[in-house]
């Protein structure tokens, strides 16, 4: 479930927290939660197998999954960071920084970074600590490693940059004016020398030397008559193709940004709090309450649509090959054609579930359960 945080302690954004508390409570006490989609015959036409399984990997819940070439690194909310082959499942290395972890894991093998729970900005060379520095905020956005720095996207829409030789901080851009925040991780990506950052409902340019902006631009047509209802932060999960980058905005939209000039290239109405994938030709999402969408990557229209997934809880996607891949809470895993949305394959994992979404590594798929378990895949 999404969460909110306020940025500061004043009598309104208490009672503000008080009526969220609320209405929460009070939706748990309402009508009972609709039944998720029964799930049809199986028609197994894309020959998928599991490759090979890790049930007991990492042993505690996962935080974030990436590839770095043809393999995959995993980090868990208590502080593990582990490598695997994608193609054999062997442990390459595991390493613990020792606390837990809020953000995503930015960077690759060679040069990683990330925050702790106790707000400590943490490089890692080859899996061993260069250096730690404090931030001021909590940070849940993964940080991005470019360039020779370390760019880090806080709560409070901060926007820092670190030499990454030394972890000295080199500036740092402040967005004020939104009351409530999102407690989830955010967009912050390079597209040539332009730093692309998610602020509230907008995609900002930056300059990656001082932090100035190049360009701004609404993704979301924000309304509501409350905070939360106005809440539109740019989630993390982005499908890029050249400088087009296309985005979710919290429950309000989908759309396609030009990373080097800031162009609006297209924008739809969406509710949804995943990121996206796509190909050449669409970009995909899942919607809040399980709905599938494909929308054309060009111009927005939508290609395609499916309610067989609703209510049951679905990961983010991701594109392999000709199929549309996700989880769900029950520990399936839907293979879909891009093309129609129609059903090919649906295989197991486990049943403590996949939120986090698949990822591809080299030739194949590997996906991490909320138990830590790890499911390596392959088409024939």
């Amino acid at each position: 479930m999404p969460r909110f945080a306020t940025r500061c302690r004043s009598p309104f954004f208490l009672l503000l927290s008080v009526v969220l508390v609320a209405l929460l409570l009070g939706a748990c006490a309402g009508p009972e939660k609709p039944k998720p989609a029964a799930l049809g015959a199986n028609p197994a036409s894309l020959p998928v197998r599991l490759l090979w399984s890790n049930p007991k990997a990492l042993g505690e819940e996962p935080l974030d999954i990436k590839t770095d070439g043809s393999d995959v690194l995993v980090m868990t909310k208590g502080g593990q960071i582990a490598s695997w082959s994608a193609a054999t499942g062997t442990e390459n290395w595991r390493v613990d920084v020792g606390a837990a972890i809020t953000s995503g894991l930015g960077g690759d093998a060679a040069r990683m970074a990330l925050v702790t729970q106790g707000n400590a900005l943490v490089l890692l060379e080859q899996g061993k600590e260069v250096w730690r520095t404090n931030v001021q905020a909590l940070v849940l956005t993964a940080p991005l490693v470019a360039g020779g720095r370390v760019f880090v996207l806080s709560g409070d829409r901060m926007i820092s940059a670190y030499d990454a030789a030394t972890g000295q901080k080199l500036w740092q851009q402040q967005r004020t004016g939104e009351p409530l925040i999102l407690a989830r991780a955010g967009f912050l990506s390079a597209v040539g020398d332009t730093l692309v950052v998610g602020l509230g409902g907008r995609v900002a340019g930056l300059n990656p030397q001082n932090g100035s902006t190049r360009w701004e631009v609404p993704l979301a047509n924000v309304r509501g008559t409350n905070e939360v209802e106005r809440l539109a932060d740019i989630v993390a999960g982005s499908s890029r193709r050249g400088s087009a980058v296309c985005l979710r905005a919290f429950q309000s939209a989908v759309g396609c940004v030009d990373g080097n000039n800031g162009r609006l290239l297209w924008s739809r109405t969406a509710n949804g709090y995943t990121g996206l994938a796509g190909d050449a030709d669409a970009v995909l999402g899942t919607e809040a309450d399980g709905r599938l969408r494909a929308w054309q990557r060009v111009s927005g229209e939508v290609l395609w649509s499916s309610e067989n997934f609703r209510f049951r809880g679905l990961s983010a996607p991701v594109v392999w090959g000709r199929s549309m891949v996700f989880g769900d809470r029950d520990g399936f895993v839907h293979f879909l054609d891009l093309h129609d949305g129609s059903l090919m394959n649906r295989l197991m994992s486990d049943d403590s579930g996949v939120t986090l979404g698949p990822v591809v590594a080299g030739k194949n798929l590997v996906l991490i359960t909320q138990r830590g378990g790890l499911y390596a895949y392959a088409a024939d």
